[in-house]
């Protein structure tokens, strides 16, 4: 009898035993032994386990991917701009056995790496980078949290930067930056296109000059464009052409043309009845023989030789010209 109430006692407490050194792991975990506080090198993997109660404990490892925000870190990039910056790390436990020994809590360092190599980050990029060039800071982040959790186990999956907070006045620079830039970009494009007009009118106006049906072919077109509006008042155009032949029509014969033959019919009669009126003095001529050698003769004012009075037989004058003198 009382060998086997200590049967039932002995069986019993193997029960226990054996009940207390189960162990099941999630297919999410991976199982570190530590036998007398040494870690032992095969890795419980999921299912379920036995250990030896008393000797044996065991760590479980997520090796999940982990999502970890990091915190707003505030910094002055290169370019001397103050802004705040926030991420998010994507990691995993890549060997369970480094990330439950070689640190002691491996979330907490993986996230304190990531705040320093955020502010890091934001000291070494420009803010233009910051705003446009994220793709290359991101993979240049989760560069640098990698190098040190590479020796705990942990593999950075990727690093995101989500948002860059500016200050109120950065911001109104930016905005006035872009109104500028904007504005720029439509100039170029007016005066392209006002090129591109100059060109294909210069283009149309060398063919009308060269075809000037063309012209008459446009004036109509214009005309049915205009009618098509429905306007009480219809404005027509009219050629140069035709206001040409007007002006040629209309202009009256030059000044010069008119005034000519009424200067010769004004000044014949005068200059005829000057010519009769005025008489032809000829010069008296000097007698040789009147003239002594070695003695010349003295002449008045009027080239007579003193002494003699020219008659006005001599000279040829008519009796009507001394009455008109």
């Amino acid at each position: 009898m009382d060998i086997n109430i200590v049967l039932g006692v002995i069986a019993f407490l193997l029960f226990l035993l054996a009940v207390t050194g189960v162990r099941v792991v999630n297919q999410v975990e991976r199982g570190i032994v530590f036998r007398f506080g040494r870690a032992q090198p095969q890795i419980r993997q999921p299912g379920l386990r036995f250990l030896i109660p008393v000797v044996d404990s065991m760590r479980k490892v997520n090796v999940q991917i982990v999502t970890m925000p990091v915190p707003t870190q505030e910094g002055i990039t290169r370019d001397n701009v103050s802004v705040r910056v926030d991420a998010v790390a994507y990691f995993k436990v890549q060997d369970p056995m480094r990330a439950a020994v070689e640190v002691q809590n491996y979330l907490f360092a993986v996230e304190q790496v990531a705040q320093t190599s955020l502010r890091s980050i934001i000291g070494k990029s420009e803010l233009d980078d910051l705003l446009t060039n994220r793709e290359e800071l991101n993979k240049g982040l989760a560069l640098m949290i990698d190098s040190p959790a590479l020796g705990w186990g942990i593999h950075i999956d990727r690093v995101e930067i989500k948002d860059v907070q500016l200050p109120e006045g950065m911001k109104r620079s930016i905005a006035r930056q872009a109104e500028a830039e904007r504005e720029r970009r439509s100039r170029v494009i007016v005066a392209d296109g006002e090129l591109l007009a100059a060109h294909k009118l210069a283009d149309a106006s060398g063919i009308m000059s060269k075809t000037p049906g063309a012209l008459q072919l446009r004036l109509l077109q214009t005309v049915v464009e205009v009618a098509a509006e429905k306007n009480s008042t219809l404005i027509m155009p009219l050629p140069v052409e035709l206001l040409r032949f007007f002006d040629r029509a209309a202009q009256p014969a030059t000044p010069a043309e008119t005034a000519q033959p009424a200067t010769e019919s004004a000044a014949g009669p005068a200059t005829a009845d000057a010519e009769r009126v005025q008489p032809k003095i000829e010069q008296p001529a000097l007698a040789k023989d009147r003239v002594s050698e070695g003695e010349q003769p003295a002449l008045t004012e009027h080239g007579v030789v003193e002494g003699e009075q020219p008659t006005l037989a001599e000279h040829g004058v008519s009796g009507s010209a001394e009455r008109a003198e």
